[in-house]
């Protein structure tokens, strides 16, 4: 399996845990791209980016939580390269049906605040549903995201044991098994 690992923070040298994820995928052999420095501009090389979606087999977003979503970045990739015809539209069209996306995502707060009538209210799987709706239409299998609470207390120890843990979670096949009722309903629909 072909793994494209997309990195979109803002400054790696100054997250311990994302650079520590980052340089665990690195170690795996995935594809790992850093966007921001390959973007500063936030104007990208759709060609190139959809390209590299098309040579891989599992699409990884690593991200901060920032105000419950992502960086701003991301955000933009989302808009310029996931394109109609491309990502999403007519059965035809969909050119990355079939492949998984999983979200890597270090959230600064613990986890009990993340819970129904906790600080945050909600859990983090409930506030990454936009991404979730995104593989939807793409008819990408979306998932079992992995994420780490306390990110911002988190000491380079913690960061290298969650980045080994991110490296067996993205490499673990079983869970796509997320969606094997998406892909009941998509053939219940004459999608395949």
């Amino acid at each position: 399996m072909k793994v494209l690992y997309l990195v979109f923070h803002p400054d790696l040298t100054k997250s311990r845990v994302n650079s520590a994820w980052t340089q665990a995928a690195r170690q795996a052999g995935f594809t790992v791209k850093d966007m921001y420095s390959l973007y500063p501009n936030f104007k990208f090389d759709v060609e190139r980016e959809q390209k590299d979606l098309l040579e891989h087999d599992r699409i990884v977003l690593q991200f901060p939580f920032y105000w419950y979503s992502s960086p701003a970045l991301l955000k933009q990739w989302l808009d310029d390269v996931l394109t109609f015809g491309f990502a999403y539209g007519p059965k035809e069209m969909l050119k990355l049906a079939g492949k998984d996306l999983v979200l890597s995502v270090s959230v600064g707060g613990p986890q009990d605040s993340y819970v129904p009538g906790g600080y945050n209210n909600f859990t983090v799987p409930e506030l990454l549903r936009p991404f979730q709706q995104t593989a939807f239409l793409c008819r990408l299998n979306y998932c079992t995201p992995f994420w780490m609470h306390g990110s911002v207390i988190a000491t380079p120890e913690n960061a290298k044991e969650y980045g080994k843990k991110m490296v067996q979670h993205l490499t673990d096949p079983s869970i796509s098994d997320i969606w094997s009722v998406q892909k009941r309903i998509f053939k219940s629909m004459g999608i395949s």
